[in-house]
Protein backbone atom coordinates (compact mmCIF):
# COMPACT_ATOMS: atom_id res chain seq x y z
CA UNK A 1 0.00 0.00 0.00
CA UNK A 2 1.84 3.30 -1.16
CA UNK A 3 0.59 7.06 1.03
CA UNK A 4 -0.26 9.23 -1.41
CA UNK A 5 -1.50 13.01 0.19
CA UNK A 6 -4.84 14.30 -0.92
CA UNK A 7 -6.48 17.64 -0.73
CA UNK A 8 -10.43 17.53 -1.12
CA UNK A 9 -12.26 20.39 -1.35
CA UNK A 10 -15.17 18.49 -2.68
CA UNK A 11 -18.46 17.78 -0.65
CA UNK A 12 -17.83 13.81 -1.48
CA UNK A 13 -16.21 10.94 0.30
CA UNK A 14 -12.78 10.31 -0.90
CA UNK A 15 -12.02 8.01 -3.93
CA UNK A 16 -12.07 4.33 -2.92
CA UNK A 17 -11.64 0.75 -4.06
CA UNK A 18 -15.35 -0.84 -4.03
CA UNK A 19 -13.41 -4.56 -3.42
CA UNK A 20 -9.94 -5.58 -2.39
CA UNK A 21 -8.78 -6.54 -5.66
CA UNK A 22 -9.75 -3.35 -7.65
CA UNK A 23 -7.27 -1.52 -9.51
CA UNK A 24 -8.82 1.51 -9.78
CA UNK A 25 -10.73 3.81 -7.40
CA UNK A 26 -14.36 5.71 -8.58
CA UNK A 27 -13.73 9.70 -9.23
CA UNK A 28 -17.04 11.79 -8.77
CA UNK A 29 -18.37 15.17 -10.20
CA UNK A 30 -18.03 18.28 -8.13
CA UNK A 31 -20.61 20.25 -9.15
CA UNK A 32 -23.02 23.16 -8.20
CA UNK A 33 -25.33 22.31 -11.05
CA UNK A 34 -25.90 19.36 -13.20
CA UNK A 35 -23.91 19.68 -16.52
CA UNK A 36 -25.87 18.39 -19.83
CA UNK A 37 -23.43 17.06 -22.44
CA UNK A 38 -25.01 16.86 -25.64
CA UNK A 39 -23.70 13.96 -28.61
CA UNK A 40 -20.31 14.45 -29.75
CA UNK A 41 -19.73 16.90 -27.27
CA UNK A 42 -16.61 17.03 -24.53
CA UNK A 43 -16.54 19.14 -21.18
CA UNK A 44 -14.06 19.24 -18.39
CA UNK A 45 -15.57 17.67 -15.24
CA UNK A 46 -13.86 19.07 -11.64
CA UNK A 47 -13.70 16.56 -8.72
CA UNK A 48 -12.25 19.07 -6.25
CA UNK A 49 -9.60 16.66 -5.74
CA UNK A 50 -5.61 17.31 -5.94
CA UNK A 51 -3.24 14.48 -4.92
CA UNK A 52 0.81 14.71 -4.51
CA UNK A 53 1.63 11.67 -5.80
CA UNK A 54 5.63 10.07 -4.87
CA UNK A 55 8.27 10.15 -7.10
CA UNK A 56 7.79 7.40 -9.83
CA UNK A 57 3.98 6.65 -9.85
CA UNK A 58 1.44 8.50 -11.83
CA UNK A 59 -2.65 8.38 -12.06
CA UNK A 60 -4.26 7.40 -14.44
CA UNK A 61 -7.79 8.33 -15.74
CA UNK A 62 -9.56 6.05 -16.90
CA UNK A 63 -13.37 5.16 -18.48
CA UNK A 64 -16.25 3.78 -16.03
CA UNK A 65 -17.25 0.52 -18.41
CA UNK A 66 -20.93 0.64 -17.09
CA UNK A 67 -20.92 4.25 -18.01
CA UNK A 68 -18.98 3.27 -21.53
CA UNK A 69 -21.66 0.70 -22.21
CA UNK A 70 -25.00 2.26 -20.72
CA UNK A 71 -24.66 5.18 -21.77
CA UNK A 72 -21.86 6.03 -24.65
CA UNK A 73 -19.62 8.16 -22.39
CA UNK A 74 -15.78 7.87 -22.23
CA UNK A 75 -12.87 9.66 -20.86
CA UNK A 76 -11.68 12.01 -24.26
CA UNK A 77 -7.38 11.40 -23.71
CA UNK A 78 -8.03 7.58 -22.40
CA UNK A 79 -6.26 7.08 -20.01
CA UNK A 80 -5.73 10.88 -19.00
CA UNK A 81 -2.20 11.02 -16.88
CA UNK A 82 -1.63 13.07 -13.56
CA UNK A 83 2.15 13.28 -13.51
CA UNK A 84 3.89 13.11 -9.51
CA UNK A 85 4.67 16.96 -9.63
CA UNK A 86 0.96 18.08 -10.88
CA UNK A 87 -0.43 19.93 -7.88
CA UNK A 88 -3.45 21.54 -9.05
CA UNK A 89 -7.47 20.14 -9.13
CA UNK A 90 -8.29 16.92 -10.87
CA UNK A 91 -10.58 17.18 -13.94
CA UNK A 92 -11.76 14.68 -16.48
CA UNK A 93 -12.25 14.63 -19.61
CA UNK A 94 -15.68 13.55 -20.89
CA UNK A 95 -16.88 12.49 -24.19
CA UNK A 96 -20.29 11.93 -25.15
CA UNK A 97 -20.24 9.55 -27.86
CA UNK A 98 -24.01 7.94 -27.80
CA UNK A 99 -27.27 9.71 -29.54
CA UNK A 100 -28.70 11.10 -26.36
CA UNK A 101 -28.03 14.18 -24.28
CA UNK A 102 -26.44 12.84 -20.83
CA UNK A 103 -27.07 14.50 -17.34
CA UNK A 104 -24.04 14.65 -15.03
CA UNK A 105 -25.20 15.39 -11.56
CA UNK A 106 -23.17 16.06 -8.82
CA UNK A 107 -21.48 13.24 -7.04
CA UNK A 108 -21.61 10.92 -10.23
CA UNK A 109 -19.02 8.55 -10.71
CA UNK A 110 -17.34 9.53 -13.48
CA UNK A 111 -14.03 7.79 -14.20
CA UNK A 112 -11.30 5.42 -12.80
CA UNK A 113 -8.64 6.57 -11.18
CA UNK A 114 -5.86 4.15 -11.62
CA UNK A 115 -2.02 4.28 -9.73
CA UNK A 116 0.99 3.22 -11.18
CA UNK A 117 4.33 2.95 -11.36
CA UNK A 118 5.88 3.93 -14.76
CA UNK A 119 10.15 4.48 -15.54
CA UNK A 120 11.52 7.37 -17.50
CA UNK A 121 13.62 5.92 -20.81
CA UNK A 122 16.96 6.91 -21.72
CA UNK A 123 17.52 7.41 -25.24
CA UNK A 124 19.95 5.18 -26.77
CA UNK A 125 20.90 6.73 -30.35
CA UNK A 126 21.43 3.57 -33.20
CA UNK A 127 21.15 2.61 -36.37
CA UNK A 128 19.93 -0.89 -36.42
CA UNK A 129 16.80 -2.45 -33.68
CA UNK A 130 17.04 -6.52 -32.99
CA UNK A 131 14.59 -8.49 -34.94
CA UNK A 132 11.30 -10.34 -33.99
CA UNK A 133 9.11 -12.65 -35.91
CA UNK A 134 6.49 -9.49 -36.61
CA UNK A 135 9.16 -7.21 -37.57
CA UNK A 136 7.44 -4.02 -38.96
CA UNK A 137 4.64 -5.15 -39.44
CA UNK A 138 1.60 -2.98 -37.85
CA UNK A 139 -2.10 -2.81 -37.71
CA UNK A 140 -3.72 -6.09 -38.23
CA UNK A 141 -0.48 -7.92 -39.80
CA UNK A 142 -1.37 -10.87 -38.07
CA UNK A 143 -4.88 -11.32 -39.31
CA UNK A 144 -7.99 -12.04 -38.59
CA UNK A 145 -7.83 -15.31 -36.71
Amino acid sequence: MIKVNIINKSHHKLPEYSTPLSAGMDLRANLDSPITLDPLDRCLVPTGLSIELPAGLEAQVRPRSGLAIKKGISVLNSPGTIDADYRGEIGVILINLSKEPFVIEDGERIAQMVIARHEQAEWALTDTLNETERGTGGFGHSGIK
